[in-house]
């Protein structure tokens, strides 16, 4: 029998530019948060997983932490850092090896898109030099082909990110706290059509933490324990369309890394999406989120027109998704965007989100988090 997992804490740090403040620093913020929340000091915690893209080593944040010698292990895994982080710190408890473990992600990314190597990702350097290592085309191309064949229209890529920004403005965390409406969305500049500028996350700044137990040790502590019935972590098979890899393999629809990640959860959950009160999707563009509607079940393709449209997808409609506002809010600081969207799951069934609570008490909340080259984890959590 699988050991029983629980959320026991959960932190962040503040979302967005913050001078003077390294991104080691978001990453103790948000720990202190999350220890705080679940009543525990550091010395409580006995294996940790962590991990930036480019802020620095999670391990070596014990020389702030405290030198407790833990096994503290580095998770480096694109957007999905701190999914696997948590991955990782779920399955050490499972295992038996630990009652409490820590998963923190965290990052402090400069102003302007991200400039990978094509070497980092097995790719020869022509591919940089083409100009294939620009992230904005693929998510372009990726949501201009989905349109053309579901139906999907601009003007609900505007209403996705208008969405966004709205409870963004509700969500103290967030960067950016203005609304925008759809009009001035779709009408601002074009990065890479379909997806106009007010389209997109920005690379941004903050960090993240949870903190997961036995059921023995929830037992022990008692608190405000939230219970992960699933989490699952997937790479691309042949054929998915992805970052550095946009192209459609032979006949038929791409595989999805996102559709077999969220499948996983929902078989280990014991449930299906129909049962989720409240959800976080990706949505490093507007389109992303509404492909990952389909992906994850939620809906089949080109139904999303319909719901956004109806206000399905809102605060208080039948399926909120993205309360805190997002990656397109918050910004995408790479290593913590995973831990983020656990955290606002955790705050909404917990009934403590404030101006952006979901209304009728949900009791299930589902993750999904995707990244290059072609990554995904998701969690199921209910209350």
């Amino acid at each position: 029998m699988t050991q029983q997992v629980s959320i026991i804490g959960s932190g962040l740090s503040r979302f967005g530019r913050q001078p003077g403040v390294t991104g080691r620093q978001l990453a103790v913020h948000a720990i202190g948060n999350a220890l705080a929340d679940a009543g525990l000091t550091w010395p409580d915690i006995q294996v940790a997983y962590g991990g930036s893209d480019g802020s620095g080593l999670a391990d070596t944040l014990v020389a702030e932490l405290g030198f407790t010698g833990i096994p503290f292990t580095n998770v480096k895994n694109g957007c999905a850092t701190g999914g696997s982080a948590l991955f990782s710190a779920v399955n050490a408890v499972r295992s038996g090896a630990a009652e409490i473990a820590l998963a923190v992600g965290f990052d402090k990314h400069p102003r302007g898109a991200f400039d990978p190597a094509p070497a980092d990702w097995g790719l020869p350097e022509g591919y940089g030099s083409a100009g294939l290592m620009v992230t904005t085309q693929f998510f372009g191309a990726k949501i201009g082909r989905y349109m053309r064949e579901h139906g999907i229209s601009a003007a609900t890529l505007a209403m996705v990110a208008e969405k966004a920004y709205r409870n963004g403005s509700r969500n103290p965390n967030a960067w950016r706290r203005d609304p925008i409406s759809a009009e001035q969305i779709l009408s601002a500049e074009m990065v890479n059509d379909p997806l106009t500028k007010f389209m997109f996350c920005s690379p941004g700044e903050g960090g993240a933490a949870v903190v997961v137990a036995s059921a023995a040790a929830v037992r022990r502590l008692g608190g405000r324990p939230v219970r992960l019935r699933a989490i699952s972590h997937r790479t691309r098979r042949f054929g998915s369309f992805e970052v550095f890899s946009p192209a459609v393999q032979g006949t038929g629809e791409p595989t999805s890394v996102s559709a077999d990640a969220a499948s996983a959860a929902f078989e280990q959950a014991g449930i299906g999406p129909a049962e989720i009160g409240v959800a976080q999707l990706q949505d490093t563009e507007s389109g992303a989120e509404i492909m990952h509607m389909a992906e994850c079940g939620f809906c089949v393709p080109g139904a999303q027109e319909e719901m956004i449209a109806a206000g399905a997808t809102e605060i208080d409609g039948r399926l909120p998704i993205n309360t805190d506002g997002g990656c397109i809010a918050n910004g995408e600081p790479i290593g913590a965007s995973g831990l983020r969207q656990v955290h606002e799951i955790v705050t909404q069934l917990r009934g403590e989100a404030g101006d952006r609570q979901v209304p009728g008490a949900p009791k299930t909340g589902f993750t999904h988090v995707y990244g290059a080259p072609g990554i995904s984890a998701c969690t199921v959590l209910s209350v």
